[in-house]
């Protein structure tokens, strides 16, 4: 019997830099921080969530290329982070070869699934995947694993046009393979309030999307830029910044819209 963590949130965008992994660094912090129990599937070849989570390269002896090639059990692949609470699986570039390795198997686009599925997950209140920027196997793989996808979206001119294009896998996802995913959220990144180009793509997102958008906007922060480059969450590099504060006030937001979703 599969079974499943008590929430799994994906987080996704086919663009490269609009603060995908930052955020889910610093989300699975924040929610770590108030006690939930949460996993961090880095499914990144870059393993940018890894180096941000303090994992170095030489520890990553095995990785979510393990994970999805079945070469190791989840148990054997997690590692536990310096953050109370919080614990990866960390990736390698080994990842990029993956897709070519299992694209002929039948259960190619659920081996996250599965994965996540085992009773050892289970014991994670929270289960947080970050993506790759594209639509490939590996963010199919974490689609059809997900409740939900919680998607960021950097303040700029092309948002929207970028969205519409994941909104229509996302629905393609629902209808073929995972009838039950939702979308937990958009979370606009990189705002800039001095820029009057942001407020505009903000009050464009907003009317076209209402109550799918996070009233929490993630400012440009040079703390949050810096924290990676230490193996640190922003959250606890620098716990006054405006970055992280942002990040908590997301966290808040998350778990109230999950409350909410359960009670519904």
């Amino acid at each position: 019997m599969i079974l499943t963590a008590n929430r799994i949130i994906t987080i996704a965008n086919q663009k490269g830099g609009v603060g995908k992994t930052t955020t889910a660094i610093n989300l699975a912090t924040a929610l770590a921080a108030i006690g939930e129990s949460v996993l961090v599937v880095d499914l990144d070849p870059q393993g940018n969530a890894s180096t941000g989570l303090g994992v170095d390269r030489r520890d990553r002896r095995l990785s979510s290329y393990d994970l999805l090639t079945g070469e190791a059990d989840i148990e054997d692949i997690v590692v536990e982070t310096a953050v109370p609470n919080l614990s990866i699986i960390p990736s390698t570039m080994d990842l990029l070869g993956v897709e070519m390795e299992i694209s002929g198997a039948r259960d190619r686009v659920s081996r996250v699934k599965n994965a996540l599925g085992t009773a050892y997950a289970t014991r994670y209140n929270y289960v947080l995947i970050d993506c790759p920027p594209s639509l490939n196997l590996l963010t199919m793989n974490a689609m059809v694993a997900a409740h939900s996808i919680l998607v960021p979206l950097q303040c700029e001119f092309f948002a929207l046009e970028g969205l519409s294009q994941l909104l229509e896998t996302v629905g393609q996802v629902r209808q073929t393979l995972n009838p039950t995913l939702d979308i937990q959220g958009i979370v606009l990144t990189m705002y800039d309030a001095r820029n009057n180009l942001a407020q505009q793509v903000v009050a464009d997102v907003r009317a076209h999307l209402g109550e799918k958008v996070y009233s929490t906007l993630i400012p440009r922060n040079v703390r949050v830029s810096e924290a990676p480059s230490y193996g640190k969450p922003a959250i606890i590099y620098d716990l006054k910044c405006a970055g992280s504060q942002a990040y908590l006030q997301l966290a808040s937001e998350v778990i109230q819209r999950e409350r909410r979703h359960k009670a519904a």
